[in-house]
């Protein structure tokens, strides 16, 4: 009895075998085409799974700064948008739709033009100069020299000073009287300036605030991209004769275009949105001489209770960043050289 329960099953299993390599001929063939899978996460196949598995991890990981960034830069642009177009009441609640009337508005009002100039004007005068002194800088703490990490901390101290106290500090150091820089502009016969009393030096004078305040971390950021560069390039080229202006022009300036193209990025858009210097310094004074775009929303929304002719300032402020940074995403960076 036993012995036919064990022939009976050998029987079925090799009877099932056969059957399933016939299957499988048939299916090599082409003779029988093979069944679908169902759809469902179930019936999907282990690099699928392995797929998404990874799409979520990541997606897990980034989760703390897409919702900060959706908290505190998305939802905030939309509702400035949304209040652009709404009449409101003193206290800022929209009771109207008012359409592109803000925008209207804009157009007309000379101070808003005044706002974009001086905003232009400032940029022109910072980022170059910030840019160019600070490739100076970085090329002087590149040296090989005894004590040069003194140097390098000198340099880049100022990072860590907030803008408010460097306002601070300049506040003093320009006054007309009693400012260090114009007694030292004295000891040389120099006539004491105006610094931030006369529409015509004010903004220059918020300018050199922002410019020292941001060629400490311009000047760190092109010093590590320096010293990225292999010395082996500098060698081959003196071998062939470079002299130090030909390896600087044909060498480091190619190399560092990257850098300079983010700085150059960055440097745009902070300069831009500069705020604190002018709120402690002049307050958009005199004359409205560096009343830039952002103390101009600042002052339309927290003193004259205009906020959705503030959003819609804002609202132009974003395009017009937008467009200079696609600007340089398309047209500049294509002069960068990228190893």
């Amino acid at each position: 009895m036993q012995l036919n329960n064990r022939w009976g099953l050998g029987t079925f299993y090799l009877g099932y075998w056969e059957r399933k390599v016939m299957t499988n001929s048939s299916l090599t063939q082409g003779s029988v085409s093979p069944q679908k899978p169902t759809g469902g996460l179930f019936h999907l196949s282990g690099v699928q799974k392995r797929e998404i598995r990874t799409f979520l991890t990541a997606l897990l990981f980034l989760a703390p700064a897409l919702i900060i960034f959706i908290t505190f830069v998305f939802v905030p642009l939309v509702r400035s948008f949304i209040l652009s177009t709404q009449l409101t009441d003193p206290i800022g609640n929209p009771v109207a739709f008012y359409g592109l009337e803000n925008y209207r508005k804009l157009v007309a009002t000379p101070a808003f033009a005044n706002s974009v100039s001086k905003s232009v004007l400032f940029v022109l005068y910072t980022v170059p100069t910030t840019l160019l002194f600070s490739l100076i800088l970085a090329l002087l703490g590149n040296l090989r020299l005894k004590h040069i990490a003194v140097f390098r901390m000198i340099f880049s101290s100022t990072i860590a000073v907030s803008a408010a106290t460097a306002s601070l500090i300049f506040m003093y150091l320009f006054h007309p009287t009693i400012g260090n820089i114009n007694y030292l502009l004295s000891l040389v016969g120099v006539k004491a300036i105006p610094w931030l009393v006369s529409d015509t030096t004010a903004l220059m004078g918020i300018a050199l605030c922002s410019f020292w305040l941001q060629i400490g971390l311009n000047t760190v950021i092109i010093l590590a991209a320096m010293q990225g560069i292999s010395d082996e390039l500098y060698e081959s080229a003196m071998i062939d004769g470079a002299n130090a202006w030909n390896k600087f022009k044909s060498i480091t300036i190619p190399l560092l275009s990257p850098t300079f193209f983010f700085l150059l990025v960055i440097d745009i858009l902070a300069a831009f949105q500069t705020f604190t210097q002018v709120n402690i310094l002049t307050k958009g004074g005199p004359f409205e001489s560096t009343n830039v775009i952002v103390y101009s929303i600042y002052r339309a929304f927290y003193f004259n209770g205009k906020y959705g002719f503030a959003a819609a300032q804002s609202i132009v402020l974003f395009f017009l960043m937008l467009s200079l940074t696609i600007f340089q995403f398309t047209v500049v960076e294509k002069k960068v050289h990228y190893e």
